[in-house]
């Protein structure tokens, strides 16, 4: 009797061994990576963010870069809500200039961290424009004659017109872009969507940077958005902040430094 309850006491013990050695030897299962949503800006369109999208695919990252339409944040921020509806499990949330506004306004469950990408981060009932205000904030160049308005047709506004900005030809490569070659400035200006002046002027909405975590990338040669607006903007939402020596467009000039802080933000670091 002795010496079965010993021989039962061997076998368990080397059960043991053996599930905690195989246990040792298996890995636990990686954590799925988030998808990332790139929301671009005014003056652009998905392709401003080729080369971040190209970068966060080759680590593994599943990338959708869906269209904003430039109307304004509240209907903006809904379009972008649809994209989000259709993803599952969770999301890192990504805007440029006036796409941050967008991603400011729009609320999703999944989203688990937002990143603003020297991008408006305006507060409730706060229009972007006055990140743009040249007393608090010197140093825009977006202003006439460099910034132009035309008429266009428009489904979403009355009449079936609105007022658009954008920015002249002879001062894209200038004011928007003066860090890329001229063959890219020419392919970005070919692809400039202007954005409804009244996106500039509606309130902003309850904030999503209020109740997610955030990352902020200043671009601290912007003549766009002056980076001293990027910082107050970054500070007042207590975002992991950091900053490249880069003009508006450090997405396109600079992919690989936007693509490592939206994995740091994707991996919550």
């Amino acid at each position: 009797m002795r010496i079965t309850q010993l021989a039962r006491s061997a076998f368990v013990m080397v059960a043991l061994v053996i599930v905690a050695a195989v246990t040792t030897a298996v890995p636990a299962a990686a954590k799925p990576l988030p998808t990332i949503v790139l929301v671009h800006g005014a003056f652009a369109d998905t392709t401003s963010w080729d080369g971040v999208a190209a970068n966060l695919r080759g680590r593994g990252y599943t990338v959708v870069v869906p269209d904003n339409p430039l109307r304004g944040p509240g209907h903006d921020s809904a379009v972008i809500e649809k994209t989000l509806a259709g993803i599952s499990g969770p999301v890192v949330l990504v805007g440029h200039s006036y796409g941050g506004a967008v991603i400011t306004n729009t609320h999703n469950p999944n989203v688990r961290a937002l990143v603003y990408v020297a991008a408006f981060g305006p507060a409730q009932g706060e229009p972007v424009q006055l990140a743009l205000d040249p007393i608090r904030f010197p140093g825009s160049q977006l202003l006439p004659p460099a910034l132009q308005v035309k008429v266009v047709d428009d489904a979403h506004a009355i009449g079936g017109k609105n007022l658009d900005g954008y920015i002249a030809d002879a001062y894209f490569h200038q004011v928007f872009a003066p860090d890329v070659s001229d063959s890219v400035a020419a392919t970005m200006l070919a692809h400039q969507r202007s954005i409804a002046l009244w996106a500039n002027l509606e309130p902003s909405g309850p904030t999503s940077w209020s109740d997610t975590p955030s990352w902020y990338l200043v671009s601290a040669g912007d003549t766009v958005i002056p980076p001293a607006a990027q910082r107050f903007m970054a500070d007042r939402m207590h975002a992991h902040t950091s900053e490249v020596q880069a003009s508006h467009v450090a997405l396109v000039s600079q992919p690989g430094v936007v693509a490592d802080t939206i994995v740091a933000a994707a991996s919550g670091s």
